[in-house]
């Protein structure tokens, strides 16, 4: 009877999934009944694996990929056999981000406005922080499809009330697709003492680097499985910590590039941006944007000052290089099995831009910084650092490079991460790697693309049919674009053509090569001011001020139109205004209404 029970659930099961109707008849003795099989759940003839890398916290211009002085052999190698996207954006920050990564919908529209944390999320569509099962991610349609599903490292898109043991377990990665997960389910970890879970439990590090366990489990996953099941197509989710905060890196890694940064930001900047001239990554007539009026010029800084925010760089660097001799490992394992040209490869450098949550002098301990200590002031926190260098980048530290760094790994954009209204906030390098697809090697692509576009370009190329329903949940459309036209045609038009950005107060919306944008304050920096350096900012979204930028022919938003074309700025702010209704914008949240509390779910942090 137990059999009998089993073979209709596996019935049922493959029913569910590829929406079968049964064929058999059914009787009243067997001599009077037919049986009938569903058809096995396959993927498409020749299926690649598909493979999606995406770091944490990345300027344009850090890595030697995209013209940067941090050395990234293996990320330099996939784009020489593959392409380079240099128009490719997202959402500014980490959980929207990931949101429209893994569903192919704007963030908003999956209910990810903000983090699915308690002090972040809020009671209305845009803002809860639970992606729907009507958006179905990546990994539920490629599983759908007869794939494995992995994923490893960072998820950062389950709600924080749902991440004990008890669960529940449906906004975990195994409820929305992956068959395995190793990794946290948070926002940011500890390197060596993650906050780590395997599938549906939470378990103890070892240890080690949690990058290292990251990729030995991701190899392990890919071994089991192609044992099993050899030349199955899997699909694997590579998203480490790095390089969010804290920046800790092995004893081995954290000198390799020691005295290389002494020459400071400043400098930095004028040799990334002559790299990515040579390189062709931006226009040949492109001028570098001035410095930001909150950075000091290096030579302004006093020696103790230049020798710490070197070391600050120096960490951070053998961090983004270490990540990438992670990468690689996987990179070595999929050719050593003979399955690297069969694999689909997208690596995104970066969730957003580089991070300006490090303070102008940065950060050694989250407790020496103004979040963390309500009355430091900036020369206490600037002699703690100094005195505490030589923790930098070790499991003691939550190092954090100052923001000086930040501009210069964003090179050539103005800002930084979280401001959605600036190229530097959104504009993150894309890789795409597919010996079978991409003939054009090495070759840069221009079209414009957003996160969104990656489940529909997979689609495209591994020949998965978008499914209708999963699990009898009908599924909205795709928001996101192919980007498998431009695989061969580097001149193609952009067909992702509009795109709105919102996140805490900033906002901007792009059309057909133009963007209007506002910068909305008090912003992050603005609220965690140093005792000493406090001042009052009223805020009204009314006053904030649009800017409007061609990015066709102003790429790095240098000249600001809105005074020559107010009717183009208008159109924009229209298409804002509707574009806010329709994905579920409003209500326009801020970081001033965060950190004050006023949202319900707030209340329940533990302080």
């Amino acid at each position: 009877m137990k059999k009998q029970f089993l073979a209709a659930a596996v019935i049922l099961s493959s029913l569910a999934a590829t929406a079968q109707t049964y064929q058999g008849t059914v009787g009243r003795t067997l001599a009077e009944s037919k049986e009938w099989w569903p058809e096995p759940v396959r993927p498409p003839q020749g299926a690649p694996n598909v493979l999606l890398v995406l770091l944490d916290d990345v300027g344009f211009g850090a890595s030697s990929a995209f013209g940067g002085l941090i050395s990234t052999p293996v990320f330099d190698s996939l784009a020489a056999n593959g392409l380079r996207y240099t128009n490719f954006h997202t959402a500014a920050i980490c959980a929207p981000t990931r949101a429209a990564l893994l569903t192919g919908r704007n963030q908003h529209f999956v209910h990810m406005g903000g983090f699915a944390h308690y002090f972040s999320s809020a009671g209305f569509p845009g803002w809860d922080g639970r992606i729907p099962s009507s958006s179905g991610t990546i990994a539920e349609v490629l599983k759908n499809a007869g794939y494995n599903t992995f994923a490893v490292g960072k998820y950062g898109v389950t709600p924080d009330e749902d991440t004990s043991n008890a669960g529940p377990f449906d906004y975990w990665p195994s409820g929305k697709g992956f068959e395995h997960f190793f990794g946290f389910l948070g926002s940011q970890t500890d390197q060596y003492k993650p906050a780590l879970a395997e599938d549906n439990v939470n378990i103890q590090p070892d240890g080690r680097h949690f990058s290292e366990q990251l990729t030995d489990k991701a190899i392990s996953y890919i071994a089991r499985q192609q044992k099993a099941a050899p030349g199955k197509p899997f699909f694997l989710y590579y998203a480490p910590a790095a390089t969010h905060a804290p920046h800790q890196v092995p004893a081995d890694w954290r000198d390799k590039y020691k005295g290389q940064f002494d020459e400071g930001w400043d400098v930095y900047r004028q040799k990334v941006f002559a790299n990515q001239k040579k390189l062709g990554i931006i226009p040949a007539n492109a001028t570098l944007p001035a410095r930001n009026a909150r950075i000091k010029a290096w030579n302004s800084l006093r020696p103790d000052e230049q020798k710490l925010y070197a070391r600050f760089f120096e960490v951070y660097a053998a961090y983004l290089t270490y990540t990438d001799y992670q990468v690689g490992r996987v990179i070595n394992y999929l050719k050593s099995i003979n399955q690297l040209d069969n694999t689909l490869i997208y690596v995104v450098i970066g969730d957003n831009g580089a991070s300006k949550e490090g303070t102008d002098e940065g950060v050694v301990s989250n407790k020496q910084t103004p979040r963390g200590n309500k009355n430091l002031t900036r020369a206490a926190l600037t002699k703690y650092n100094e005195e505490n260098i030589a923790l930098i980048g070790t499991p003691e530290s939550d190092a954090n490079y100052p923001l000086g760094w930040a501009q210069a790994t964003n090179t050539p954009f103005k800002f930084w991460k979280q401001d959605a209204f600036a190229e530097g906030g959104t504009r993150n390098p894309l890789i795409v790697f597919y010996p079978k697809k991409i003939t054009d090697k090495g070759a840069l692509r221009t079209q414009y693309g957003y996160v969104t576009d990656i489940l529909p370009t997979t689609l495209e190329v591994t020949g998965v049919p978008f499914p209708t329903a999963i699990k009898g949940i009908k599924q909205d459309t795709l928001q996101g674009t192919s980007l498998a036209y431009s695989f061969d045609n580097a001149k193609a038009p952009s067909r992702h053509t509009e795109q709105y950005y919102y996140i805490f107060g900033n906002r901007a919306v792009y059309k057909d090569g133009w963007k209007a944008a506002a910068a909305h304050h008090p912003d992050y920096i603005d609220l965690n001011e140093y005792a000493d350096t406090k001042h009052d900012v009223q805020k009204d979204f009314d006053k904030d001020e649009w800017e409007l930028y061609n990015l066709d022919e102003d790429f790095n938003e240098q000249n600001n139109l809105a005074k020559k074309y107010p009717e183009k700025l208008a159109e924009l702010k229209k298409q804002f205004e509707e574009d806010a209704k329709k994905y579920n914008i409003y209500p326009l949240i801020d970081w001033e209404d965060v950190f004050t509390g006023k949202l319900i779910n707030a209340k329940k942090v533990k302080r």
